[in-house]
């Protein structure tokens, strides 16, 4: 099981910006799909954004198109997801995941590996 350590998070307004980091020491961490999550409180746990092994594929749920960027750094075992325009809609605790594969399915069992999950509040 990889081991995954998220920073980031926050309380902020409307309209800000934040970035989440999510690093690992997992070796096989450059032939791994990653992707972010994040739980609403009385909600199911939905899919934000995945990047494949290489980099070179990225998928976003609609609500976070042209505002959310999903990125890694193969050279320094993280990931990253740049959120702008934060609206209060996307307050929830946010998790990073390790896919079983190179791929990023959208589906939560998909992944094999969570990170410890970090609290997103955007006020209004």
């Amino acid at each position: 099981q990889v081991q995954l350590v998220q920073t980031g998070g926050g309380l902020v307004q409307a309209g800000d910006s934040l970035r989440l980091s999510c690093v690992t020491s997992e070796r096989r961490f450059s032939v791994l799909g990653m992707a972010w999550f994040r739980q609403a409180p009385g909600k199911e746990r939905e899919f934000v954004a995945g990047i494949s092994a290489s980099g070179s594929l990225t998928d976003y749920v609609d609500s976070v198109k042209g505002r959310f960027t999903i990125s890694r750094d193969n050279a320094k075992n993280t990931v990253y997801l740049q959120m702008n325009s934060l609206r209060p809609e996307d307050t929830a605790v946010y998790y990073c995941a390790a896919s079983r594969g190179y791929y990023i399915p959208r589906a939560p069992d998909g992944y094999a590996s969570w990170g410890q999950g970090t609290q997103v509040t955007v006020s209004s």
